[in-house]
């Protein structure tokens, strides 16, 4: 899948890290790009808000996992507070 191709959130681009997760299969791009524009937003947010590499991985795997799995928004988070800056 094309890297352009992927959609961006609101406020927030798609980091290069889970662009390219997000094209290594064509039916997680999809699904992410069948986001609404603040579902995305809200998805890039929660990868990029946390502080340790490890945990931002393990953000993306979420992420990944949960677009198959049918889910359009993080589970049990906030939601972008860059939003109404």
């Amino acid at each position: 899948m094309d890297n352009k191709k992927i959609k961006p959130g609101v406020v927030h681009g798609v980091p290069n890290d889970l662009r390219k997760a997000l094209s290594s299969s064509s039916e997680v791009a999809e699904a992410w790009n069948d986001l609404t524009p603040l579902a995305r937003n809200e998805w890039i947010c929660w990868v990029i808000s946390v502080k340790k590499a490890e945990t931002r991985e393990q953000h993306i795997e979420r992420v990944w996992t949960e677009l198959l799995e049918g889910k359009r928004r993080p589970c049990c988070w906030p939601g972008c507070q860059h939003r109404g800056k």
